[in-house]
């Protein structure tokens, strides 16, 4: 039997919708403990997502399921300072955090790079965007 090559590896999961979902998705396909990171009441955008809308209704709509099977969950209010501190003790044990903000989010927040990389010097911080936010439109910037 082969090992997953992403074994041991923790990824933080603070995405919504579909490219960075499906990218944390894909990382825990190769065996990456993913903890997705989702706003208390709401959640991911894609749990209202999908044909059937009782599904939709429950927050369980069917671009949600499909994006997110083998990860874990937790919810933060990202916005209240306990919220801010429990996802810095995340971060201090985690590989890699995957964010889909919009531009500027997460350094409103403060919780954008410069100030999680205090937390933890080897984090991997991976920004995806479909808008233009330093670097050309619809890239990714992995820190």
């Amino acid at each position: 039997m082969t090992q997953a090559p992403l074994k041991g590896i923790r990824i933080l999961d603070l995405t919504n919708v579909l490219a960075g979902p499906f990218c944390c998705h894909q990382l825990a396909h190769m065996g990456a403990d993913v903890i997705k990171v989702e706003t208390p009441g709401t959640g991911d955008l894609a749990r209202q997502l999908g044909a059937d809308p009782a599904r939709n209704a429950d927050l369980m709509g069917v671009s949600f399921l499909a994006q997110n099977p083998g990860k874990r969950s937790i919810t933060l209010n990202l916005k209240s300072a306990s919220g801010k501190r429990i996802l810095k003790e995340l971060v201090q044990k985690a590989d890699a955090l995957v964010e889909n903000f919009r531009p500027g989010v997460m350094a409103r927040l403060n919780l954008d790079y410069e100030t999680l990389r205090k937390e933890n010097p080897r984090l991997v911080y991976c920004a995806i965007s479909g808008f233009r936010s330093g670097w050309p439109a619809g890239e990714t910037a992995c820190l």
